[in-house]
């Protein structure tokens, strides 16, 4: 039997020690976390024990820096043939009541989950290092009716991102699925952005018209972001079918994204189809469009069959698979740590430090 010589015995050794290292090196590599700006958990379906507890949900597969966004009109619409339309309108003091009430149950069940609010940068930055965060947001801001001091109040209570419009009438400004009636946003909506940048709320422009994010541009001091849907081919209109009116422009996106904004990518299949890889093959499309400084999940997920029987995505690990399929493609790992929560991290801490150095109003 031959020997290997004692320069071969070398070679082979070098050899091993540079495999050994690089599995340390890659063993000893951080955890690549999940940022959501847009999911649901809709206490009835909770209650009916068709949805995991919170908890259970950020055990999945680590996603630590996600919005819960309660649904501020959630009493007051349901699903028409095209989409989520208004059913009644709610008496003076209703909606307030209404955000109070599912606030303090959510908040509740954050407690009793052994899971944190995010508060200020200090919490974002502990969900980047691993820590589970909620951030309280709302989808829609009709709790407000057309008092301007209900923003510090729900900034009181804990609320740090907050959409301005939904699917019902307000006075903020236009949705996109009906018929524009203001020109955008109103007065009052105006002076409800100027607003959580005083506070340091983050501005969400999902499901604004154009002519809304325009204005909300102008006027904000912060960067705003789009939580969830997607960049259209054409112009989306409010006549259409839900998710198609539900998307924007790549201008109306570039023109966030300018402004150091996100625009998060929804996980419904008959926008962006059937599997993870086309799911992350649209996000890295958007990537390309508006830069990898300005796209992330947003899921809109609620985690029971009901409410996500159109979305392709049931729960995190699904995501996972989605940062699996940019790590086969070899993505460099800055790139996909933008995206997983990076930018979303970043936009929440922009909108912080603005309450740092603006002055009460």
């Amino acid at each position: 039997m031959l020997r290997p010589d004692r320069r071969t015995l070398l070679k082979a050794s070098i050899g091993l020690g540079i495999s050994l290292a690089g599995a340390r090196r890659a063993s000893a590599k951080d955890p690549i976390y999940l940022g959501d700006m847009h999911r649901h958990l809709f206490f009835s379906r909770l209650q009916s024990g068709e949805a995991r507890p919170m908890g259970q949900i950020m055990a999945d597969d680590k996603p630590t820096l996600v919005a819960w966004a309660l649904g501020a009109d959630a009493p007051w619409i349901e699903l028409g043939p095209r989409t989520y339309v208004q059913k009644s309108v709610p008496k003076p003091g209703e909606g307030f009541a209404w955000f109070k009430s599912d606030l303090a149950r959510i908040k509740r069940h954050i407690v009793e989950q052994n899971l944190k609010a995010v508060e200020n940068e200090k919490d974002v930055a502990a969900a980047l290092a691993g820590v589970p965060h909620i951030v309280l947001s709302t989808e829609g801001s009709l709790y407000l009716e057309d008092d301007i001091s209900r923003v510090q109040t729900a900034y009181d209570l804990g609320i740090r991102h907050i959409q301005l419009v939904h699917y019902t009438k307000n006075t903020v400004g236009d949705f996109q699925t009906e018929a524009p009636e203001h020109n955008g946003l109103t007065d009052f909506g105006r002076r409800v952005v100027s607003e959580c940048n005083r506070l340091g709320i983050l501005v969400d422009l999902a499901h604004c018209t154009e002519r809304a994010v325009d204005q909300a541009l102008e006027i904000s001091k912060a960067p705003a972001i789009w939580s969830h849907s997607s960049i259209a081919g054409s112009t989306p209109h409010w006549s259409m079918v839900a998710w198609k009116a539900r998307q924007l422009t790549l201008k109306c996106a570039q023109r966030i994204a300018r402004k150091g904004g996100v625009v998060g990518l929804w996980a419904w299949r008959a926008d962006i189809g059937d599997s993870a890889k086309s799911y992350a093959e649209r996000l890295i499309a958007m990537a390309n469009q508006i830069g990898d400084d300005h796209v992330g999940f947003g899921t809109d997920m609620c985690g029971d069959s009901f409410n996500d029987k159109g979305l392709m995505m049931k729960s995190y690990l699904d995501l996972r698979r989605v940062i699996d399929h940019f790590e086969q493609k070899r993505l460099p790992e800055d790139r996909i740590r933008k995206i997983a929560i990076g930018n979303y991290a970043r936009a929440l801490q922009n909108a912080f430090r603005l309450r740092q150095v603006e002055k009460p109003a």
